[in-house]
């Protein structure tokens, strides 16, 4: 049973800033935060860190059925993000990494929808306008097409039964058979996604890496947003992930590590953060040490400047 609010606020994005131009000539960096003991922790937990910016889980990521947000959940996330300068354009919730959209099996794709719908309910209840999630995995069992339009039905859907957040998807390492990690994939659920107003895209820069897109020097970093760009769309780009990559180029390998201590190393994300057209999205660490995160914001938040 899903928790329903009144249509008010339902409907009205958390601090959504009234001016129209300000947030966007800033970076908003964070991490993906705990909310342990209830998603009203997480952005205090995000201001412990420094972040201007953070990522949730508003349910288990690892159970298909939760319990549903109370108001008082909604009321105390709501007031802290408010209270702390937190808007719905700074935070990224993730779904479950149980859900596959694009599953070949009709039964476990509609239990996958159902927790997705979910998820976005949970969003609209809160006041946030984007939900990151994985696009799917065929299993081998139907071609890459065939989950592809699986996993855009299944967005459609959801949107149909949803009002106000933005699906995003994010980019995979193309790790066993899991889809997204071209960009021609990404470009293909979107064109089949009816309202391409609620739909985007999450860059994470260690999958990126590992599915064979190059940024490490100024020129391949260039020619990387150019064939994004020309087969995506930038204005489909919503938020990035900024992880190092414990595995070589090309490895088709998730696996995260700390900024500067993996394949990738500084440089490419000095030339991430100087790139004004990733002004004004959440920049959402997900490195595997969470007690240096305040370091490797403030690292971040120094290549900006």
């Amino acid at each position: 049973m899903i928790l329903k609010l009144k249509p008010k606020k339902r409907s009205s994005p958390i601090g959504t800033p009234t001016s129209g131009g300000i947030q966007q000539h800033r970076k908003f960096i964070g991490a993906h935060v705990s909310a342990s003991g209830g998603v009203e922790n997480a952005p205090l937990n995000a201001r412990e860190i420094g972040a201007t910016a953070f990522a949730l889980f508003t349910r288990n990521q690892r159970q298909w059925t939760s319990k549903p947000l109370t108001s008082e959940n909604i009321d105390k996330f709501r007031k802290n993000c408010e209270e702390l300068g937190f808007t719905a354009d700074q935070i990224l919730p993730h779904d479950s990494y149980l859900i596959n959209l694009g599953h070949p099996v009709a039964e476990n794709r509609d239990q996958s929808f159902q927790a997705f719908l979910d998820e976005m309910q949970r969003c609209e209840q809160l006041g946030l306008t984007l939900l990151n999630f994985h696009p799917g995995s065929h299993l081998n069992q139907i071609s890459e097409l065939e989950c592809l339009t699986h996993i855009a039905h299944s967005v459609n859907r959801t949107l149909e039964k949803t009002t106000g957040v933005t699906a995003v998807i994010e980019n995979t390492a193309g790790q066993g058979t899991n889809l997204g990690f071209r960009f021609e994939h990404l470009a293909e659920i979107i064109d089949q996604v009816e309202d391409k107003s609620r739909v985007g895209v999450c860059i994470d820069t260690c999958h990126t890496f590992a599915a064979g897109y190059d940024f490490r020097m100024e020129m391949d970093f260039a020619l990387l947003m150019q064939r994004f760009d020309q087969i995506v769309g930038f204005k489909y780009l919503r938020a990035m992930h900024l992880n190092d990559a414990k595995k070589p180029f090309g490895s088709r390998v998730d696996r995260h590590e700390s900024l500067g201590k993996g394949h990738i190393g500084l440089d490419a994300f000095k030339l991430i953060m100087k790139d004004q057209r990733l002004n004004g999205i959440p920049l959402i660490l997900e490195t595997p040490n969470p007690e240096i995160w305040p370091e490797e914001i403030e690292l971040l938040r120094s290549y900006s400047k």
